[in-house]
């Protein structure tokens, strides 16, 4: 098995070579998504105003006065010491595209003394993110020198948590000092002697208020007693912060620093606000094998795989890769191009890719569609790579899968937003770059609102006279020209209406949650409500076998990722009661198709850095493959008429559940389904209704349930006269009918 990984890792690694060289070019719907266009417009200004001024970062006067950052000027001899402060804003590549550097063995790391920058040579290093954002730090590591009320403690100074719609004593946006004054801080303690080298700030997240700083010092300390602070020369160091709330700055410091505390003194402040921070710090762990709390929190992946962030073109070579290591069961192909002209590539796995086989459920996964949450994305890279490596070293689990499955895996939904994200770097993107299509389009709410149709068709019993409880048809408006609808989702709707797809899962980012169906309240103006489909207990299994396998998604003690406590509900939710939202991916999905769609929302950060790829595939990998298997849970089978052919869209009922399903194109079904005893129903257009009793058991695997059914007197009438251009048949008499018919005329 390990010569099967080397041999995987090979071209991998010429594929980085290649790369090298090549020239590679939560809140409700209404007010949050106003919220994230407020911070797109905001980041293009902030851009504008960047391209005008020099692109030199100033080291404001440490005697500046509240809310202004005058540049210092630097004295002779310090200008190299000045342009080692780098505050590298949105449009900066960030340290997650690039690989980590090895540490440096400069400078003491005596746990007694404090290593400043004065102690190292002039050489920018740059650790990964310590783990604010990903809570790998966790609330008793965060202090502060006083606090504005609970809500706003120091375990809310974390880079992009959000703050609730309505803000409250317990979930606020940022950390925010109790006293507007130089003398507050906001303190990190990494429990061991860690390399600092650099520090990322934002504002508060808020609707309402307006709140960041503008520049702070940075102190170290070994005991919380003792504190140096960051020098340049033989001044304090004063680092200039941000502009506004939500673009995070990045600081770099001119040499790293060795310590175990951290604190960032703020200095200046917005005037019309107050001192409010979300932070995050860089920083590597100094080696301790003895240290309790890093071997609590360290989590090690077996698996040999490629966890890195891939560019556009990046992505598109290590499929190939993938497909060129197992060819005979992997397939690339796309379903069209986003509005820039990308492809939007997926890669098919199965025993015998490019075609559908009689009996064999079809399974999807996509990821991307809104383009910076990118975890999901690299997740189904990794995870073509693990299905193919494990495949190939006769892993039995995933030979079966392959086996009896055909499996597609879309990784990029959205390539254009993700690349704007890329560009700026997991760190630096923000909570929205990204999130749209090229044109402004949110592509996982995109989709027509069937919903509503369904339901105003319920209200005029409509159902099942005049309108099927399925297969919602599209309507018109949504299919001309001038609708605003995103090319991805078009192709989306394509790919979704081509492929009998029978279940299928969107990863997402920003959550650890778990959602289903409908996410679209029933009752108008009500943004949370729960609204069950009628195959409500059939989600809840579904999105709990994700939920219950992932590492952190049901551990009661996790602390939450922004305000919604998801664990209290075994880490899932009806999307309609977490909020509304019409037109979204998965309502089209079971309203239209067949396909059973869930929301996977697979880590806080929706742009980790690339340490922590590895941990983040060790958390998901189980329920990855775990919810894979649940596409062979329930009944499948073949309806045929009396001559053995498959009929197409016949229609497959549950007795009690007022949701049906349609053959494919061979006749072949399938139709999740929870342990029980169930009376089917099977019935198409011209033939006789057929119903049996079928029984799921608890055990993997579809319990088989076909049927043969007949054509009706009436549809063979039909058929027959039409034949004769529906003219009456003159059929002969048969011998005894004359007979009869000369005795009456004789009176015999």
């Amino acid at each position: 098995m390990t010569r099967r990984r080397l041999s995987f890792l090979t071209p991998l690694a010429l594929l980085g070579l290649l790369v090298g060289l090549a020239d590679l070019s939560h809140g409700s719907t209404g007010e949050d998504e106003d919220y994230y266009m407020q911070e797109l417009l905001t980041r293009e200004q902030y851009n504008q105003v960047q391209m005008l001024e020099k692109p030199v970062a100033s080291i404001p006067d440490r005697h500046e006065h509240q809310g202004q950052n005058p540049a210092k000027k630097v004295p002779k001899g310090k200008e190299e010491g000045s342009r080692q402060t780098d505050q590298t804003t949105a449009d900066a590549k960030s340290v997650s595209n690039k690989k980590a550097e090895k540490n440096k063995k400069s400078g003491p790391n005596n746990p007694n003394s404090i290593s400043d920058g004065g102690q190292y040579n002039s050489i920018k290093e740059e650790c990964p993110p310590m783990g604010l954002e990903t809570l790998k730090i966790d609330d008793f590591q965060l202090h502060a020198s006083s606090t504005k009320r609970y809500g706003l403690g120091a375990h809310r100074g974390r880079l992009n948590i959000q703050a609730g719609l309505y803000e409250d004593d317990l979930y606020d946006g940022a950390w925010c000092a109790g006293r507007d004054d130089p003398l507050q801080w906001f303190e990190v303690d990494a429990r061991r002697l860690t390399k600092f080298t650099g520090v990322i700030t934002q504002g508060r997240s808020s609707l309402w208020s307006s709140d960041w700083v503008t520049s702070y010092k940075v102190m170290v300390s070994n005991d919380s007693h003792t504190w140096v602070t960051l020098k340049n020369g033989s001044e304090d160091l004063i680092f200039s912060a941000n502009r506004e709330k939500e673009i995070p700055v990045r600081n770099v410091f001119p040499a790293p620093v060795v310590a175990r505390y951290i604190r960032v003194n703020p200095r200046s402040w917005f005037n019309s606000g107050n001192i409010c921070m979300r932070v995050e710090i860089l920083g590597c762990p100094m080696p301790d094998p003895n240290n309790y709390y890093h071997r609590r929190n360290e989590v090690i992946t077996s698996d040999d795989l490629d966890f890195r962030h891939h560019s556009y073109k990046e992505m598109r070579q290590l499929m190939k890769v993938v497909n060129d290591m197992c060819p005979n069961i992997t397939r690339i192909y796309n379903i069209g191009k986003s509005q820039s002209g990308l492809k939007l590539y997926a890669i098919e796995i199965s025993d015998n890719p490019g075609e559908h086989e009689v009996g064999e459920p079809e399974f999807r996964y996509t990821a991307g569609s809104h383009g910076n949450e990118v975890l999901g994305r690299e997740l189904l890279l990794l995870l073509m790579q693990f299905m193919c490596l494990e495949y190939l070293s006769g892993n039995q689990r995933i030979r079966h899968l392959v086996e009896e499955t055909r499996i597609h895996l879309l990784p990029s939904v959205n390539p254009d937003g993700y690349e704007k994200a890329f560009e700026a770097g997991s760190e630096l993107s923000g909570w929205s770059l990204g999130r749209w299509s090229n044109d402004g389009i949110d592509i996982h709410h995109n989709f027509p609102d069937l919903n509503s149709i369904l339901w105003e068709a319920e209200a005029k019993k409509w159902i099942p006279r005049k309108m099927f409880n399925h297969h919602v048809p599209i309507p018109e408006w949504y299919q001309s020209k001038n609708a605003s609808v995103a090319v991805e989702t078009r192709a989306l709707i394509a790919w979704m209406e081509k492929m009998p797809f029978v279940l299928g899962s969107n990863l997402q980012g920003g959550e650890l949650v778990v959602t289903f169906p409908y996410d679209k309240t029933r009752s108008q103006g009500v943004t949370r409500e729960q609204t069950p489909t009628p195959d409500d207990h059939v989600f809840r299994w579904l999105a709990f076998s994700y939920a219950s396998t992932h590492r952190l998604m049901t551990d009661a003690n996790r602390r939450v990722c922004h305000t919604e406590d998801f664990a209290k509900e075994d880490g899932t939710i009806n999307g309609a009661s977490w909020h509304t939202a019409a037109g979204s991916m998965n309502d089209f999905s079971y309203l239209h198709t067949n396909c059973f769609e869930l929301s996977m929302y697979v880590g806080c950060d929706k742009f980790p850095h690339e340490s922590e790829l590895p941990e983040e595939w060790e958390n998901n990998r189980e329920s990855l493959l775990v919810f894979m298997e649940q596409v062979h849970r329930g009944i499948k089978g073949v309806v045929r008429d009396l001559q053995g052919r498959g009929i197409a869209n016949a229609v497959i009922s549950v007795e009690g559940i007022s949701h049906d399903v349609r053959t494919a194109a061979d006749g072949d079904y399938w139709r999740l389904l929870n342990p029980g005893e169930y009376r089917v129903t099977a019935r198409a257009e011209g033939y006789s209704l057929v119903s049996k009793k079928c029984e799921v058991g608890y055990e993997m695997g579809a319990t088989r349930c076909d049927f043969k059914i007949g054509r009706t007197n009436l549809s063979r009438i039909k058929e027959i006269m039409e034949k004769f251009n529906k003219q009456p048949i003159r059929l002969p008499a048969r011998p005894l009918q004359a007979r009869r018919s000369r005795e009456r005329r004789m009176g015999t």
